[in-house]
């Protein structure tokens, strides 16, 4: 934490602020500990340039969704090669502009989809979207994408009539996934896949397992090395020797690695309660507060050992815009900043201008 007052550079809040070295570290502790598992990083959790300028720079494959996110990647320099996609539901001109750069991996889990790609990208190689337990996620994704087994395998064979080549199937234990049991039943689930695939006379090559690795939102979580280790003793005992693995951290990558500085903007005592208002909220920076995403509060000023019980809210005009209640800190200032961890991922690649908020600037130092 220390490290973060000493990089704390005198600007205007609300400001988004990344420590390099750190951000550094963790790249190199995900491409270590991956072996020989593909590893591209989730550009929505974080689309910075400066942040995907360093993951680039170390080698790190890029997931991506948009031709917005392909473009600021293109425009990055990055090897087209090195960037997967993995929305099941992809807009025809994204599809168009990758596969016109060399894209030919597409995820799936309609036939309406498939469809799509064998106009689109014909002869590509299609991934089979799998639903799979989100229990232990504080972020669950399970309603939007996915089929069962059954189904997903019976989509693979029908891709191959379509003139697509069954290549997979990946899946997403949730974001923010705190245990390690999801992925022990997701891994069971795509090897049944794997199995029903196998009988219909096609094998499989890829099994994609998503994202869901944990930054520390104020709990303890299995670390990258543990869920590696966990992920191909699995794979090792359920799938064939010559699998291709690939992997897409996001959250875990960046999030621990910044930090979010406002300031207060207000304080009022209302119904017995004591708010705190901050000029970054659930608007401009701080949206998963609303699925339960718990943040650290630290006062950068000390005002004090002292602490009370505070709500704390955002700027803008909308009720709505409550981060968190029950917070304890030391009676804060009009002017006083606050640090706001982990920061560095979902909150200035959710924000917006509402109500004429400002948007964090990044600094990555």
């Amino acid at each position: 934490m220390q490290r973060f007052f000493d990089l704390c550079p005198e600007q205007e809040t609300p400001f988004l602020l990344m420590d390099r070295a750190a951000l550094q570290s963790r790249v190199e502790d995900f491409l270590v500990h991956a072996k020989d598992c593909g590893v591209f990083y989730a550009v929505k959790a974080n689309s910075d340039p400066q942040v995907v300028q360093l993951v680039a720079n170390a080698g790190m494959g890029f997931e991506i969704s948009s031709t917005a996110e392909l473009n600021l990647l293109l425009g990055q320099g990055v090897d087209p090669k090195k960037i997967i996609t993995s929305n099941p539901i992809k807009t025809p001109g994204f599809i168009e502009k990758m596969y016109q750069h060399g894209g030919r991996q597409f995820v799936f889990d309609s036939v309406t989809e498939a469809e799509k790609i064998a106009k689109l990208a014909p002869g590509s190689d299609v991934v089979v979207r799998l639903t799979v337990e989100n229990l232990e996620s504080s972020w669950p994704l399970t309603d939007k994408f996915g089929v069962g087994p059954e189904e997903a395998a019976t989509l693979l064979l029908q891709s191959r009539d379509l003139g697509l080549n069954p290549a997979g199937v990946t899946f997403h234990v949730g974001s923010q996934c705190e245990g390690v049991l999801s992925w022990h039943a997701a891994l069971e689930r795509a090897a049944d896949v794997w199995r029903q695939v196998a009988e219909g006379g096609v094998n499989l090559k890829l099994l994609n397992i998503g994202g869901g690795f944990p930054a520390h939102h104020g709990v303890n979580v299995p670390s990258v090395e543990a869920i590696y280790d966990i992920v191909f003793k699995r794979v090792a005992e359920l799938f064939p020797a010559d699998i291709v693995l690939e992997a897409e951290p996001g959250r875990a990558l960046v999030a621990d690695s910044g930090a979010l500085v406002g300031s207060v903007v207000g304080k009022a005592g209302r119904d017995g309660e004591n708010w705190l208002y901050l000029d970054v909220g659930v608007f401009n920076g701080l949206m998963e507060s609303v699925g339960n995403i718990p943040y650290i509060f630290t006062p950068l000023e000390k005002n004090g050992s002292e602490t009370v019980k505070w709500v704390v809210a955002g700027p803008s005009c909308d009720s709505f815009d409550v981060v968190a209640k029950d917070i304890a800190l030391p009676d804060m200032a009009v002017g006083d900043k606050v640090l706001i961890t982990p920061g560095g991922a979902y909150t200035t690649a959710y924000a917006s201008t509402f109500n004429g908020v400002r948007i964090p600037s990044v600094v990555l130092a």
